[in-house]
């Protein structure tokens, strides 16, 4: 209509436009502004949704995982489509059956009236409404759905394990697979139903089809549509119920986890009652739309609240006082040893080789000579304690840094296998100068880290390290670190033909400083295409308008270990420690893998973040400890997993062929895992037992090393993990330490994983020893024989061996004097720690040997101020209560063994070390000075009158308790001593003992 056909009219005689009934101007829609920002809006959220998808599908591409990526993208996306349906389409269907039945009558009383006004309130709104709760509740649940794609597939791809549970007798797989699976599905569609309950009880009411009592009759359509639903929602309450009681194998008490005598004669019981009384309702629920009463559906309703409650709750807690309480030893010890069976299973213990080990504490001469082979096996190098002393020598670059704690590993060096302790030099971008820091040296010019640094982890130089340069000994390989534990921000590599290298390379400088990646690692994004979608996802328009990035230009994300194997395989559980290995020429990041369960029926659950921090040592502990966020009660290694330092590719490797959680997951990713038989023997030479696995396992056997359930009851023998000794009062446990090592009943040493107990309580007496064969031997494809064997030695009660805690404490308080008896421990370490220097003491080693427990332990001293970084200064050893210490091993164990300890520990006479050279190893520890020329005779004066000086300066330091000028005053006397050995008529050379 035009405005002509509208009445003249107002001051000025235009046209008066229309207006609503209430006077108003009608309302106009959204402007062709405001619908154009909203047009632009959703297509960046859709551009920015492809582009992150297309973006991680590179990544994926890259690794040579695609297919498993868009496998595992296809079953989320599917199971959002089934979830959000399920949600949706009821309420939906109930909002639009409700309208439809809708009784056609007029308005006659005053509620009628009133529910009249409330329906044209709301008509406006309706058809909105009937759309968008559908799509919100659809879009909830179908996210919901969708993050149970892991359980989903397991139900889809678990097999049945061959083993049944002792009460259902059911396979354990039902548990691991499918229970968890039907418990979502049934509180999932509980909720579905419920939301369609609610919507349909809603609408009904306010179109008239349910009427309250006293107004009338509700109709037949709402009387069939709310029966149909709420007898749905009974089904699916007897189905819970039946789900209740299987569920009931892992729930936990106070000393049993597990069905228990209570719930084994009435709550199982009861479940089944409510279970038969749920389905009674639902047939109540169904027959009611004949009579159109809700009288006996509401009968059986309350009829099952009751019976919930006194059958369900009431009933049981009788039974409990009145009959087990009494009587709980003998009515369940039979539940107790299923647990006690299970849990020992389920962690992998049940085959733990446990004897008795009476330890002695008389000391004699030559008392280990039996054991000669373990004793130069004994680590002196803490990985804990060194990192600060690798860092001063040998980071070359202040942008390098390692690890606070370094690896050990094993390397056949020489002709021997030789435990060395191992760090990777990488990359901290935050130790770059404030000055060099901007975008372009961020991503593309601080690139990468470089090489492997080790030492021997028995023997020392000067108080340092004795270096090993990877190169000469091992052979040659890629050092560069593009893929670390350090690498947590993105890098551009590669380069145009015409541009000059750009990445700074070797630490020591030079020529060759600078270097171009030749490696086929990260994501291509050498296409205009590829870097607009690179910087949409990362919010970054420098991937477009930076001349460093390239047509032959490489993205290196998600860089860490833990981080591209969790991406690949998210259904795993990582190890907290990730150590490097050279392995065919290349640096390969070794992650040990864990698949876990909470559902394996009797086993009890302790917390793996527990475990691995040190405050779960023991069920005791577990109980006081507030971790319970991360419980599991099933734990195998079943994957070991490298990750190339250079390029980044990973490899996963199904290690353990027993377990049926990876065989189900092999099922599901069929290309994902390489068998063990793929594994190459160099790998497996570096291959050990998993720390992680054996903290779990080191806790459940504090308790389960028990295998009686009455004497499980009674509390005896409860053991648990002593604290460690030199984290303080921190209530941390002591750490397990790798080490060689023969156990009582072994011929020859092997790799160990090893840790001690005391008893429950103040008692700090050793009580058991543990250890697991930790070497997966050289084979390609088959681990050694006896690798992952436990083996627990149990000290009788009657025998009182000191422990850890009263080790430390004999050690702080000794009156022992070294071979020359000028000072005791205790005045050495008084003096160390004050004036200029400090005491580290280091990792407390134990070893059943002698016919009892040898304790060594390594102490540091570094400089308070200034320069400092701790360096091995003596080692002490105790057995049966007697200390003695001196600059070595050798030297304070022949002092324990009154004067002879018929073994040699391997480090009086240090092995000639690599020299300082900051070549490709980096393993140097500095310039050493050059050696005059032979037969020098003004040289040899030199270096006499040097040596006197430097001793002189060495007393002196002593006498004024400066232990870092004493120190100092060593090195340059070895200085002197190796220029006059070198200048001396035949030449030569010369080392100080113990440096």
């Amino acid at each position: 209509m035009s405005s002509a056909s509208w009445p003249h009219g107002g001051d000025k005689g235009g046209a008066v436009p229309p207006r609503d009934h209430d006077g108003t101007p009608p309302r106009r829609g959204p402007g062709r502004v405001a619908k154009a920002a909203i047009a632009i809006a959703v297509l960046l959220v859709i551009i920015s949704i492809v582009a992150g998808l297309w973006t991680e599908s590179l990544w994926f591409s890259a690794l040579g995982f695609s297919e498993e990526w868009w496998s595992r993208l296809s079953t989320q996306a599917l199971l959002f489509i089934i979830g959000g349906l399920v949600t949706g389409l009821p309420v939906g269907l109930s909002l639009w059956l409700a309208h439809r039945t809708r009784p056609l009558t007029v308005p006659m009383s005053a509620g009628e009236q009133a529910l009249a006004q409330y329906r044209q309130a709301i008509e406006p709104f309706r058809r909105v409404t009937a759309w968008a709760l559908p799509t919100v509740l659809g879009l909830l649940g179908g996210l919901t759905a969708a993050g149970q794609w892991q359980v989903w597939l397991l139900w889809r791809n678990g097999e049945a394990t061959g083993v049944t549970d002792p009460q259902f007798g059911r396979d354990i797989g039902y548990y691991l697979f499918g229970l968890p699976w039907w418990s979502f599905l049934v509180g999932f569609l509980t909720v579905a139903m419920l939301a369609s309950l609610l919507s349909a009880v809603f609408a009904h009411y306010i179109y008239g089809g349910i009427v309250p009592p006293g107004r009338g009759r509700s109709t037949r359509a709402a009387f069939l549509h709310l029966a149909v639903i709420a007898a749905v929602l009974a089904v699916l309450r007897a189905w819970s119920y039946l789900l209740d009681a299987h569920a009931l194998t892992t729930r936990e008490g106070e000393v049993l986890t597990g069905v228990g005598y209570t719930a084994d004669h009435a709550i199982i019981p009861t479940k089944y009652i409510l279970a038969v009384a749920a389905v009674l309702c639902a047939v109540l629920f169904l027959a009611s739309v004949r009579s159109r009463s809700w009288r006996l559906p509401m009968i059986a309703v309350g009829t099952l609240v009751v019976l919930s409650i006194v059958v369900g709750a009431i009933y049981p807690a009788l039974v409990e006082t009145y009959q087990v309480s009494p009587s709980r030893n003998t009515l369940e010890e039979p539940y107790l040893q299923r647990n006690i069976n299970a849990t020992r299973e389920a962690h992998g213990v049940a085959e733990t080789e446990e004897t008795t080990y009476d330890a002695v504490s008389d000391v004699t001469s030559g008392q280990l000579r039996q054991d000669a082979q373990s004793i130069p096996g004994i680590r002196l190098l803490d990985p804990a304690v060194v990192s600060q002393t690798y860092q001063e020598l040998q980071a070359q670059q202040q942008y390098y840094t390692f690890q606070d704690e370094l690896d050990v590993d094993r390397y056949e060096i020489d002709g021997e296998t030789t435990d060395v302790v191992v760090g990777a030099r990488e990359l901290e971008l935050d130790n770059v100068p404030a000055d060099r820091r901007d975008w372009v040296n961020d991503h593309t010019v601080y690139t990468h880290g470089y090489g492997l640094v080790m030492a021997r982890g028995t023997q020392v130089q000067a108080g340092n390290p004795e270096w090993i340069n990877p190169a000469s000994a091992i052979g040659e390989y890629e050092p560069r670190i593009y893929f670390g534990e350090q690498m947590d921000h993105f890098s551009i590599v590669g380069r145009s033909d015409n541009q000059e290298p750009r990445e700074v390379d070797r630490p020591t400088g030079g020529e060759d400083s600078r270097y171009t990646y030749q490696g086929d690692g990260g994501v291509d994004i050498g296409s205009p295409l590829r870097q607009a979608a690179y910087a949409l996802t990362h919010r970054d328009l420098k991937f477009m308008l930076s001349d460093a990035v390239g047509p032959n230009s490489r993205l290196m994300e998600h860089r860490t270990p833990r981080e591209r194997v969790e991406r690949v395989a998210p259904w795993l559980t990582l190890d907290d420690d990730v150590y490097p290995a050279i392995v065919d020429g290349r640096i390969k990041w070794i992650v040990d893998a864990y698949t876990t369960s909470r559902q394996y029926p009797y086993s009890t659950a302790f917390s793996m973040s527990g475990v691995q921090t040190g405050q779960v040592s023991s069920r005791e502990t577990q109980q006081a400890s507030a971790l319970v966020g991360d419980r599991v009660n099933y734990m195998r290694n079943s994957v070991k997993a490298t990750v190339d330092a250079f390029d980044g590719s990973v490899d996963l490797y199904k290690w353990d062929k027993d377990d049926p959680i990876v065989e189900a997951w092999d099922k599901a990713f069929p290309d994902l895992m390489q068998d063990r038989d793929d594994i190459s023997g160099e790998l497996m030479t570096h291959l050990r037992y998993p720390e992680d696995l054996f903290l779990m396992q080191r806790a459940v056997l504090a308790d389960y090393h028990i295998t009686s359930a009455s004497d499980f009851r009674a509390g005896q023998d409860r053991w648990r993990v002593p604290d460690d000794p030199s984290r303080g009062d921190e209530g941390v446990a002591q750490p397990p330490y790798y080490l060689s090592l023969a156990m009582p009943e072994q011929n020859r040493p092997s790799w160990k994983l090893t840790s001690t107990y005391i008893p429950r309580g103040p008692r700090n007496v050793m009580a058991g020893y543990l250890a697991v064969d930790a070497d997966a031997g050289a084979t390609d494809g088959d681990p050694a024989q006896g690798y992952g064997k436990l083996r627990l030695l149990s000290v009788p009660r009657n025998t009182t061996v000191p422990g850890v805690g009263q080790v430390q404490n004999d050690i702080v308080s000794s009156n022992a004097t070294s071979g020359d008896g000028s000072q005791t421990l205790q005045d050495y370490l008084n003096n160390a720690n004050r004036g200029g220097s400090q005491v580290h003491f280091g990792n407390q080693l134990a070893l059943p040997v002698g016919e009892g427990f040898l304790h060594v332990e390594p102490i540091y001293l570094s400089s308070s101020s200034g320069t400092s970084y701790p360096q091995l200064r003596i080692v002490v050893a105790t057995f049966g209560g007697k200390v003695a210490w001196g600059p070595t091993l050798d030297s304070a164990l022949d002092q324990l063994f009154e004067g002879d300890a018929g073994v040699e520990g391997g480090d009086s006479t240090p092995a000639e070390g690599e020299p300082g050279s900051g070549d490709e190893g980096g393993d140097g520890g500095g310039d050493e000075p050059a050696a005059p020329a032979a037969s020098d005779p003004e040289a040899l004066r030199e270096a006499i009158a040097g040596m006197e000086q430097a001793y002189a300066d060495g007393q002196e330091a002593l006498r004024n308790g400066d232990f870092a000028a004493y120190d100092q005053a060593q090195k340059e006397l070895k200085r002197y001593l190796e220029q006059a050995a070198a200048a001396q008529p035949e030449g030569g050379s010369a080392e100080l003992e113990g440096n």
